[in-house]
Order: C-alpha cells, then structure tokens, then sequence
C-alpha cells in the first residue's frame, strides 16, 4: 500500500539514481582536485552552514574517513538544536545573511597552495557562503560547490555581487534534490515534507570520499583511515585512530599559523 514513507523512500532513491546518472564527471574531476591537494601535503577546508554542517562532518572525522580535510564550523552558523533563546535557530538564520562575515571568518586561518575548498550549501545563494567562495578565490584557492542546481538556479541572488555559489565555483556538483528540498506531499496537508538534500549531499560526499582514497592509494599515499574495531580489533582501532589524529594534527598547523 502506497504512503508517504514508501513516496520518501522512492523519491531518495531517485535522488540517488541522478547523482550516478549525471554527477560522475564532476565528482571525478573534484577527487582529482582533492586527491592531488591531499598529496602536495596541503588541505581541503571545508564549509557550510546551518544543516550543511551535516555532510562536513561527514566527510571528517568520522569511520571511514581520513585525514586532509579541514572542517570550518561557525557555531553561531550551526548551532540549532536550541532553536530558540540564546543561541537560537532565528540568530543563526539571521547571520547567514549578514554580508561581510565570511571574510571576517576566513581571516582566522593561513592558507597556502595547493590548498582548495569544499563547500556544502543547498540554496547556494546566501550572503555568508557566497562571501567564503569569492573570498577563497581572491585567495587563489579552487573551489568546489555541492549544491541544489535547481534550486539555486530558480533563486534570486542575495549577494550584493549578484553572484550565487555556482557562479563562484570552479567545479559544481549537484546533490540532484528538487528545489524548495521537502519531497513528500501529503494528502489534506498543505505544505511538502521530508528534505531529501541530506541524502543527495551525503551521498555526493561519501562517493567523493571514496575516490579520493582510491587516487591517493593509486599515488603511493594510502590515507590513514579512521577504521572500526569490527575490521582491525579494538587495539589497533585505538591505535590507529591516535595515529589519524596525530596526523591530522600535523597537517592543520599551517592553517593556525604554527610551523
């Protein structure tokens, strides 16, 4: 019997079916990008706000993944489940829009080649994640966008450039999520429900993950791999994780000014 779990489900799986059927390209020419920065010993510096958070820290640190990546996390960005009072959902959305912020945040750090960013945004079109990718590129850094194409396509800018995070990126991968995000439509209820960008970003995130690893394994460099004991035994898990961490370790200094 259909509802709207199955309608969810189906429409995921759809998503899914896109992202093979029309992203490859721009995930492979993204794993080159990163793969290559990784090996020149330089980083991935990653960003987003409110709910991209998600696939940030989805890429690093987590089971499976790997050093070379460095999380830029703004919790006055990110920080929702108070949804209201201090800290809350209204503040976060606000700053989103407050131009100016994401030079302001991007002064913090020391970047240098062969350093790129990753940056996660379904809409593409607010001020703070448009800020970061101009700023970047000022920098001299390439940039990558996974973002709804749809949706920040049929969006006006907010930018005062006039641009949108897909005009500032150099490479574009779209998460394939319908604009307005919510997939399911319920019968006698007015407004759509279930997002489905967490499982286009999600999975345009692992698959390039997995790419990346496979291009440093193929350059000599294997990535140490935060792995789970139910592989490696829980010694060696432990073991390897100080190992993953230490190295990540090494590899941010730069980035705060230590040498």
């Amino acid at each position: 019997m259909k509802n709207a779990s199955l309608d969810y489900i189906t429409q995921a799986k759809a998503i899914l079916e896109r992202i093979e059927s029309t992203q490859m390209d721009s995930i492979e020419r993204a794993a080159e990008l990163c793969a290559q920065t990784i090996a020149g010993d330089g980083l991935i510096h990653l960003f987003g706000t409110g709910h991209s958070r998600i696939f940030i820290e989805e890429m690093f640190p987590r089971h499976g993944s790997f050093p070379g990546f460095h999380p830029i996390v703004e919790l006055s960005l990110t920080f929702h489940n108070l949804v209201v009072g201090s800290n809350g959902q209204r503040q976060a959305m606000f700053l989103e829009h407050v131009e100016g912020l994401g030079q302001v945040i991007l002064r913090n750090f020391v970047f240098s080649a062969p350093d790129c960013f990753l940056i996660f945004s379904n809409s593409g079109v607010n001020e703070v994640v448009v800020d970061v990718a101009l700023e970047a590129k000022r920098l001299n850094m390439p940039v990558i966008a996974v973002v709804s194409v749809e949706h920040c396509t049929a969006s006006p800018a907010n930018h005062s450039s006039g641009k949108k995070l897909i005009d500032a990126a150099d490479i574009v991968i779209d998460n394939c999520t319908p604009g307005g995000d919510a997939l399911v439509r319920v019968p006698n209820l007015e407004d759509p429900v279930g997002p489905g960008s967490t499982i286009g970003a999600a999975a345009v995130t692992n698959a390039l993950k997995c790419r990346i690893a496979e291009k440093l394994t193929e350059l000599g460099k294997p990535p140490i791999v935060l792995t789970s004991s139910y592989f490696i035994g829980s010694e060696a898990s432990k073991q390897r994780f100080d190992d993953c961490y230490d190295d990540y370790r090494a590899r941010v200094q730069k980035v705060y000014g230590c040498r």
